[in-house]
């Protein structure tokens, strides 16, 4: 395998590396302030959203929406993370709904909605996870019917999303819903966008956090409008369109989030030497396996890069879980009873904690959001292996006249 890059690539990388230092580095860059270890629900929102256009107007966004441009995607992740570069707000729009639009909508939708994602002015949300389907997508109850009846009418959903990230400040949300009355599991799914300046149809409920912070929300739909034409792919089409877009999840960028895992392990590493902990052989061992699993974790990314190699999202999804979860819980044994202290005075509402500490609540739930462990292994063991589906329970049956009264034997 042959992981190198072009000097066209390299030029580029010396191109994005020089704009992101003059913007990120030091005290005197314009968004310095948005570089630091907090969550991202800790900055300005309208801070925030302006890096999003400053990136739009770099010609940042969107790399790789064009064929040929997956090594140029790949540098920029990397550098991007070695800037310590803000969690966009556009990553949804960008990573998610951008290539779904590219795959399967109209040229009126791409028209109308890539120009404001490239340009950074429109953020984006998504409604897939309900309350009681979050692996299990296709049990979602949240439904749409035409406002007249006629298939030139208005969609109008109701029903409710739940851990949606970026939903306090999204323009506009791709809501996957149920708009054929009594279908059941992956059948009768759409996939609807609609805006969310909605106040009397859309209401956002930041979910609050054990520390006080609030990263994600609920989302509650009563009869939100979207219009007709809003229908990503067919009507009835949607889990095809919601599976696709999944699958772009977890390409290039991924390369780009272990750059940010090396950076997390380095400081882990420097904490261990610091405190002695690294002369501990059982530490030390743990650190060590670590190491060489994040190798791993690259050689795979770049292995699978751009293929569509079966199953590979799901190993790529059980590969960096588990390994981001061992080292939240190995930054706070190398601290030893220091980890467990809150690093300063308690704030109203808040409950303060350091990075080390966040990160090891946070990562709890690297093993369960974007389709838990369970379900990973499932897709691999069914899509890959070949090995006989799980059985799945089945809807019972209507009564019928031949059937036994429920008071007789």
């Amino acid at each position: 395998m042959d992981f190198s890059f072009s000097a066209e690539d390299e030029a580029f990388r010396a191109r994005a590396r020089t704009w992101l230092a003059e913007r990120l580095d030091g005290a005197g860059a314009p968004f310095a302030d948005l570089c630091t270890d907090v969550g991202p629900t800790e900055l300005d929102p309208d801070r925030r959203r302006s890096w999003e256009q400053e990136l739009g107007a770099g010609g940042w966004i969107g790399l790789g929406w064009s064929e040929g441009a997956l090594t140029r995607q790949v540098v920029w992740a990397e550098e991007y993370a070695r800037a310590r570069g803000p969690a966009p707000l556009g990553i949804v729009g960008e990573h998610l709904l951008a290539p779904t639009l590219l795959r399967f909508g109209s040229r009126a939708q791409r028209e109308r909605f890539l120009p404001p994602i490239a340009a950074g002015t429109e953020i984006w949300c998504q409604g897939y996870s309900e309350p009681g389907a979050g692996s299990d997508l296709a049990a979602v109850r949240t439904g749409a019917r035409r406002e007249t009846g006629a298939a030139d009418a208005d969609w109008l959903v109701t029903g409710q999303k739940t851990w949606t990230s970026l939903s306090q400040w999204a323009d506009w949300c791709f809501v996957l819903a149920r708009t054929e009355p009594g279908s059941h599991r992956h059948h009768g799914l759409s996939l609807l966008l609609l805006p969310m300046d909605q106040p009397d149809r859309i209401e956002v409920r930041p979910i609050r956090q054990l520390d006080g912070a609030s990263e994600f929300s609920e989302v509650f739909f009563d009869g939100a409008r979207a219009a007709a034409a809003d229908v990503l792919g067919a009507p009835g089409d949607g889990w095809r369109v919601a599976m696709a877009l999944l699958s772009f999840e977890r390409g290039a960028g991924m390369l780009g989030r272990q750059i940010g895992y090396a950076r997390e392990f380095e400081a882990v590493l420097a904490t261990a030497v610091r405190t002695g902990a690294v002369g501990d052989p059982v530490l030390r061992e743990r650190l060590t396996r670590q190491w060489a699993d994040l190798h791993a974790l690259r050689c795979n990314a770049l292995r699978t890069l751009g293929t569509a190699e079966p199953g590979s999202a799901a190993v790529a999804k059980l590969l960096w879980g588990g390994w981001h979860q061992r080292l939240g819980e190995l930054a706070l044994a190398v601290l030893g009873p220091a980890g467990a202290t809150a690093p300063g005075p308690h704030l109203p509402g808040r409950y303060p904690l350091t990075a080390d500490q966040h990160r090891l609540l946070f990562s709890r739930a690297d093993t369960v959001y974007g389709g838990s462990d369970q379900v990973q292994r499932n897709l691999i063991a069914e899509r890959v292996l070949r090995l006989p589906r799980e059985p799945r329970p089945q809807p019972a049956a209507a009564p019928t006249s031949q059937d036994p009264r429920p008071d007789q034997p």
